[in-house]
């Protein structure tokens, strides 16, 4: 039944929505005016009809009275003939009265007017009686009064008790007829009623069609032409021979029309132009960007997103961004993403969010002091780590919320850099702290107890603590140099013989391979054109690995410097030539499970299979060296054998021959700049 209802509710309400407000508004006054002219006339035939009863029923008792007070000796006397004379002669003589009747004690009727009794009785017989309250004749003293109504209308019944000198004898009853007269203005009255009502229904419906004919129509054509405007329609015109305020209405709309018509054309290349520029802009900065809307749908996304997120086969516009998102975004990002477009729903939401997603996202706490900033780290399609932040987009007031811009940084190059940076502070303290550990051990220890000491003993502390200096000089010098080479610095490149750097490394090291018993020895191509590089690096590099060759490789082993240039393919078309060095030794070699992280910072092989000292950071030096050259550095090495090092640098280039004395006067050459 319930459903019953809602339902002829739900088509009472869109039957009522069809109309307009005009046609509401008529029916609505039609309804007003029915109902106000329906209570008068009620009012007014309830007023008579009341007045009539209260006309009757005093017009009964004083007549059942005066019945009354002529027929109470007649039946003390029992005399019933004369009864029915005086009674037949009244009722003759008036069409007031409907009936009258008389009853005994007991409430059998023993006479009546209009009335019959059988001739013969019987016990089949029925007794006509008048029920009247229990003790009605002892009690009453005046005459009882109650209406009914009949076919023929309303009739006033009066029971007057007869009472002689004290005695109850029976009750008269009297029926008394309606007013005539008020029953005709009654009728009078609900036919005039009637006649209105229907009057102002016909004059409602005439006015309707009135108002079809000459005002709905036009404003129906009117809103016609305004919803086509709406939908950018502009060539839309009204015409009607309409005058007035409604012809001047349509006129203006025309105009209005004819206006928006030319403004679009004037206006739409250049608004197709910043359209361009608009997109052209997105889909070139370098952060990726994603618009949605209030119902998380994309309805923008730039190339960058799509690399980043691995849309670029797929047609994700219009769809809800929580279906196409990465799994580790969409854990990350679907409350805060409710949160921004919905927040007059999230308590009802957030259980639900918060039984899915129990751990996918931050405290109300962390999300005030963070914002809308997330850092999550991706698998698919590619692992690396992006930055998200959501920015609600409002309308021109700032009241609503229109969308969410979506923009994402790929920060997986900060991310390392940040743990190498963690890294290198790490290693730089631990290796900092065991030669200082050593200095300050020895100082105490000479300043404590140095007069109990020997003199031999004194030198050997002093000694321990010198070198222990020194090696803490060399790793302060090494973490600089590495420094300075990984950071934005940029060093000028010239033209450099290659021999001078290798000869100047020999000289160096040339005591040092003495007194270990090691052949150091070198191998230039004669007449080598000179190479594009910066001296000073190179003559470091050369130091660095000549002094790991010498480090690693036993007496009687040998130490090779070899410089040559690399043959020209003439299948490339303007190849540069290059040169090739090579350092190689006869050393204990690396294992091939060490060759790649050999050039790592502070990363010693000594550390698993030798005991010799070193800061772990000459190899890196070397390598971030040898990529200024816009080169690399590559390892050949075998346990047991030996290790090779090599490296290709570019020939300089230049336009005219040159000479030794230009080569000598490398200021004077070709400078070229370069960077990370």
């Amino acid at each position: 039944m319930l459903e019953l209802l809602k339902t002829l509710r739900d088509i009472i309400h869109r039957w009522w929505s069809e109309f307009t407000l005009q046609t509401r508004l008529l029916a609505g006054a039609t309804l007003v005016v029915s109902l106000l002219m329906s209570g008068l006339t009620f009012w007014a035939v309830n007023t008579i009809q009341q007045d009539a009863r209260l006309n009757d029923t005093r017009f009964g008792r004083d007549l059942g009275l005066l019945l009354a007070a002529n027929v109470a000796p007649l039946v003390a006397e029992d005399n019933l003939s004369a009864v029915a004379q005086f009674c037949t002669r009244f009722y003759s003589n008036t069409s007031s009265v409907r009936y009258l009747l008389y009853a005994d004690e007991k409430g059998k009727i023993v006479f009546g007017i209009p009335y019959s009794e059988a001739e013969v009785q019987n016990s089949l017989t029925i007794q006509r009686r008048i029920h009247l309250p229990e003790h009605y004749g002892e009690n009453a003293e005046l005459p009882m009064v109650r209406q009914h109504t009949t076919p023929n209308g309303e009739v006033t019944d009066v029971f007057v008790p007869l009472k002689n000198e004290g005695q109850y004898l029976g009750v008269l009853a009297v029926g008394i007829n309606p007013n005539p007269t008020v029953v005709v203005s009654s009728n009078l009255t609900r036919d005039v009623t009637i006649a209105v009502f229907i009057s102002i229904w016909a004059m409602v419906m005439l006015g309707v069609v009135f108002n079809a004919l000459t005002i709905t129509k036009p404003i129906k054509e009117l809103l016609v032409g305004v919803k086509n405007i709406a939908a950018g329609n502009f060539k839309q015109r009204i015409d009607l021979p309409l005058g007035g305020e409604l012809g001047e209405l349509i006129y203006s709309f025309n105009e209005m029309a004819e206006r928006l018509e030319r403004y679009e054309e004037q206006n739409i290349e250049e608004l197709t132009a910043e359209k361009a520029k608009l997109e052209t802009l997105v889909s070139t900065i370098a952060d990726g960007a994603v618009l949605l809307n209030t119902d998380l749908e994309i309805i923008l996304v730039n190339p960058t997103a799509r690399r980043i997120f691995g849309w670029e086969n797929q047609d994700v516009i219009g769809r809800n961004v929580l279906h196409v998102l990465p799994s580790p975004v969409t854990v990350q990002l679907t409350r805060p993403l409710y949160q921004s477009t919905a927040k007059q729903t999230l308590p009802e939401k957030s259980d639900q969010m918060q039984h899915l997603y129990p751990s996918s996202h931050p405290s109300e706490q962390e999300r005030e002091k963070e914002g809308d900033e997330f850092r999550i780290a991706l698998k698919q399609p590619t692992e690396r780590t992006i930055r998200i932040l959501l920015t609600q987009v409002f309308d021109q007031y700032r009241e609503n919320i229109k969308g969410i811009a979506m923009t994402v940084q790929d920060i997986t190059r900060e991310v390392e850099l940040n743990e190498a940076k963690s890294q290198f502070i790490s290693n730089v303290s631990h290796e900092l702290r065991t030669p200082l550990f050593n200095i300050k051990s020895f100082i105490e220890t000479l300043y404590e107890y140095g007069e109990d000491l020997k003199q031999d003993e004194r030198q050997e502390f002093l000694h321990t603590a010198n070198n222990e200096t020194d090696r803490l000089t060399r790793l302060v010098n090494d973490v600089l140099d590495l420094s300075r080479l990984e950071s934005s610095k940029t060093y000028q490149l010239e033209a450099v013989d290659i021999s001078r750097p290798i000869e100047q490394t020999l000289r160096t090291c040339q005591l040092n391979a003495k007194d270990k018993g090691i052949e150091l020895v070198h191998e230039i191509e004669p007449n080598l054109a000179p190479v594009l590089g910066h001296y000073d690096l190179l003559l470091q590099v050369f130091a660095n690995l000549v002094g790991n060759a010498l480090k690693f490789t036993p007496s009687g082993g040998k130490v090779t410097i070899r410089a040559y240039q690399l043959p020209v393919d003439p299948t490339v078309p303007k190849e540069t030539p290059k040169v090739r060095v090579e350092v190689a030794d006869t050393g204990s070699g690396i294992d091939s499970e060490d060759q790649e992280a050999i050039f790592d910072r502070f990363f010693r092989v000594e550390n698993r299979v030798h005991t010799l000292e070193g800061t772990g950071l000459g190899l890196s030096i070397v390598r971030n060296i040898i990529e200024k050259h816009h080169s690399r550095v590559n390892l050949i090495s075998e346990v047991g054998v030996g290790s090779t090092f090599w490296f290709d640098l570019e020939v300089y280039q230049e336009e005219f021959p040159m000479t030794s004395d230009m080569k000598q006067q490398t200021e004077h050459s070709s400078r070229v700049a370069i960077g990370e």
